[in-house]
């Protein structure tokens, strides 16, 4: 599933192409991904001008001038692609953009497509169906049913040694399972919790609660923080992971796997200390650490 940076860098891959624009036309596919579409889906869409694209967690976010907000969420393989209007390569914005998954957008997998106003057609494709779109007066973001109880952005302010010690304190879970916790913190995903909790030198099964102290805290959840924002920034930087089915809106892959300390490693000499990185399984999904600098 696509995690954080890739959700950010599909976003900023569409913000040059969508913001601003009129949509012209929409065509479904489908009657829904994971769900159905909201009734008159097309219709509400058709017509309407759009504003600023956001992310938060793994959902992008855009404002509407009817007043709706359009949300989406990848699930498992969802990717957009952009057709230049001239059918032929153009660049637009920072991004580069060629082909849909079909020669025209009409691949078995191409579920929404969109036409803009300058010709331009942004194609979903998601051959699992695991994908989100839904559309809702954007003065209810804060209470809608997908967004009220997500924690904070790990890469805004709020996220700090302080609010660990609030959400940790007394807690048994396993670290890894605590920094998974979309309540707590938005977005973090398998893979860059793995890479984070090996650069601060944290075991994934040490229990939460263990680094908050009776008057203070373990300096390491300073570092936790520290780490977990170089990782998020350098994989953003980095256009994200590419394992499977995550392609940019230009179909590149991400480059991040390539900097991986710990993720997919197992069997591999750890980067810290040369002792092989081990996997476990940890609420169905594999972790790797090393067992000897990781406590």
């Amino acid at each position: 599933m696509p995690e954080l940076p890739e959700v950010e860098t599909v976003m900023r891959g569409l913000k040059p192409v969508l913001e601003g624009r009129r949509i012209e036309s929409v065509a479904l596919r489908r009657e829904g991904l994971r769900f159905p579409f909201p009734p008159d889906f097309a219709a509400r869409l058709s017509g309407r001008r759009i504003g600023h694209l956001t992310r938060r967690a793994k959902y992008i976010l855009a404002s509407l001038d009817s007043g709706d907000c359009l949300l989406v969420h990848l699930g498992m393989t969802g990717r957009f692609t952009v057709l230049a209007s001239d059918r032929g390569a153009k660049n637009l914005g920072e991004f580069y953009f060629e082909t849909a998954s079909g020669e025209d957008g009409g691949g078995p997998h191409d579920h929404v497509m969109m036409t803009l106003d300058d010709g331009v057609r942004v194609v979903y494709t998601d051959p699992r169906r695991f994908g989100i779109m839904d559309l809702f007066p954007e003065s209810e973001a804060s209470t809608h049913k997908l967004l009220h109880a997500i924690g904070v952005e790990p890469l805004g302010n709020q996220l700090n040694a302080a609010y660990l010690v609030e959400k940790f304190r007394g807690k048994a879970a396993p670290l890894k399972a605590a920094l998974l916790d979309q309540q707590i913190i938005a977005g973090l995903g398998n893979i860059y919790v793995s890479e984070v909790l090996h650069r601060a030198g944290l075991s994934p099964r040490r229990k939460s609660g263990t680094l908050v102290k009776k008057k203070t805290h373990d300096p390491r959840l300073d570092d936790l923080v520290r780490h977990i924002r170089a990782v998020l920034g350098e994989a953003i930087a980095a256009g994200g992971s590419t394992l499977q089915d995550f392609a940019h809106t230009d179909g590149a892959a991400g480059e991040f796997q390539q900097r991986f300390r710990a993720y997919d490693r197992e069997g591999e000499p750890c980067p810290r200390c040369g002792a092989p990185i081990k996997r476990l399984v940890q609420s169905g999904r594999s972790t790797f650490y090393c067992r000897n600098c990781q406590k």
